[in-house]
């Protein structure tokens, strides 16, 4: 049932918000702030609603870290298409995404995500992928933040991370934006673990605490992702016990 109805939601809300998508579009002619505040509050609000529908009871921790008056980079573990539902009706200003090229094929989906600044990366084109980076920068130097997932791709594996791609971590050395270590502990029960199936569950989503980039030396950015991913590691095997 959570699945019907989960399925019919997104199809009614992705159909019937089309007005308020031209609406948005003529609004970004003329304040693209406002249309960023708005698209932002209405793409959590509608991920609010399945995660809602889903059932899915999200534990919260170190929400007190995420920064209120700044965009961050903030860099999570990946083992669910629920992680960008689930994260972002955590998020208190407007964050896009770097997300898989396949998701820009999903119709109407693909106009709300990109409204949120939501970037489109295609891994096997180096110059296409070097331009998404580029642009995510210089979002985060605007204002908004980026949620990145470095795996790549989702873990199937028992292994608490995949390798993280190095490339992901320069959007923050860049414009020398903190980074924010997310770490997602349950998701993957959610759909994948009984795949076609949404079921209840509890997930637990922990944000550490911001690590400045700005004053970091070349050794230190290169350690990075490395300091990052044994951050994330560490905190899904704590939290991986409460579940």
């Amino acid at each position: 049932m959570r699945t019907i109805l989960a399925v019919l939601y997104v199809f009614l809300f992705l159909v019937l918000s089309i007005p308020v998508m031209l609406v948005e579009w003529i609004i970004g002619f003329f304040n693209k702030d406002l249309k960023d505040r708005s698209s932002f509050k209405i793409v959590r609000w509608a991920f609010g609603c399945v995660t809602f529908i889903s059932g899915t009871k999200i534990t919260v921790k170190g929400q007190e870290n995420i920064p209120t008056d700044r965009a961050v980079l903030f860099i999570g573990n990946h083992r669910s298409i629920f992680d960008i539902v689930l994260v972002d009706t955590l998020m208190i200003r407007p964050t896009g995404f770097l997300a898989k090229k396949e998701i820009a094929k999903v119709p109407l989906l693909n106009v709300w995500i990109a409204f949120i600044h939501t970037l489109f990366l295609d891994r096997k084109d180096v110059k296409k992928g070097l331009q998404t980076i580029l642009t995510a920068i210089d979002n985060v130097k605007k204002g908004i933040s980026c949620f990145v997932f470095p795996e790549g791709t989702r873990n199937k594996t028992e292994d608490p991370l995949l390798e993280f791609h190095e490339g992901s971590f320069k959007i923050a050395t860049k414009s020398k934006c903190e980074v924010v270590p997310v770490t997602l502990n349950g998701t993957r029960g959610v759909f994948e673990a009984q795949m076609p199936w949404i079921k209840k569950r509890h997930v637990i989503i922990e944000f550490g605490k911001p690590i400045a980039t700005a004053d970091m030396s070349k050794e230190e950015q290169r350690d990075l992702p490395k300091q990052v991913a044994a951050q994330i590691q560490e905190t899904y095997l704590k939290n991986e016990k409460e579940l």
